[in-house]
């Protein structure tokens, strides 16, 4: 089963809601929550309260990327704005295991993010205990970035772990993907693709989430 989750940092701010109602219509699985702190990386985006104001136009899980640093204070507040999933990065945690125990007593699937010079070693303690492995095809702080080749081989090597630990794990990666690369990635082993700008910077929002399936199709 392949997810598509369109991210909200390309949305229209102007008119939040629509845009969330617009792509779910369109076919969207997951609704991707980019959180940026202007110290883990270089941008300031959104928090608990634009979540908690877009649940009710929200269908389909809310996919929240915290990108901030530290990262355990804020995750109850997310938990409690409506967050389905919460990932995180593992420099941003003091202590890995403690914050992917904290992500699920607040009730939400944890997830672990990794940067494209960031090694999967985290991952050696920390398996039974994560529900989503996000790779990060492009360095995280601003959407519309070009997808890093490099990272295909990253994604291959997180679904041979998965395989081996025989859990539902799901992978999931996020940054420059659109619909002439999506089953590449696919093929490498992702089911789970975070697209901005491919799908918020068309007009007919359906038309480029169809497009993706189409291509995951031919995968």
């Amino acid at each position: 089963m392949f997810r598509i989750a369109p991210s909200l940092l390309s949305a229209d701010f102007a008119r939040l809601g629509e845009e969330v109602r617009d792509v779910i219509a369109g076919g969207a699985d997951l609704m991707h929550f980019d959180v940026m702190d202007n110290h883990y990386v270089p941008n300031l985006t959104v928090g608990p309260l634009v979540c908690e104001a877009i649940r009710p136009h929200c269908s389909v899980p809310i996919d929240v990327h915290l990108m901030v640093k530290p990262v355990d204070r804020i995750i109850p507040d997310f938990a409690k704005a409506g967050a389905s999933i919460i990932s995180f990065h593992p420099e941003a945690s003091e202590h890995v295991d403690r914050t992917l125990g904290l992500i699920r007593e607040s009730g939400c699937k944890a997830g672990l993010v990794f940067n494209p010079a960031t090694p999967l070693a985290w991952l050696d303690h920390v398996m039974d205990k994560v529900d989503l492995i996000l790779i990060m095809s492009v360095n995280p702080g601003f959407g519309g970035q070009s997808f890093i080749t490099s990272a295909l081989a990253k994604v291959a090597e997180a679904r041979r772990r998965i395989e081996a630990s025989g859990r539902d794990i799901w992978l999931e990666v996020d940054g420059g993907v659109k619909a002439d690369n999506i089953a590449a990635i696919a093929k490498a082993g992702a089911d789970t693709f975070v697209a901005g700008s491919a799908v918020f910077g068309e007009k007919d929002r359906g038309g480029a989430i169809r497009r993706m399936r189409e291509a995951l199709a031919r995968a």
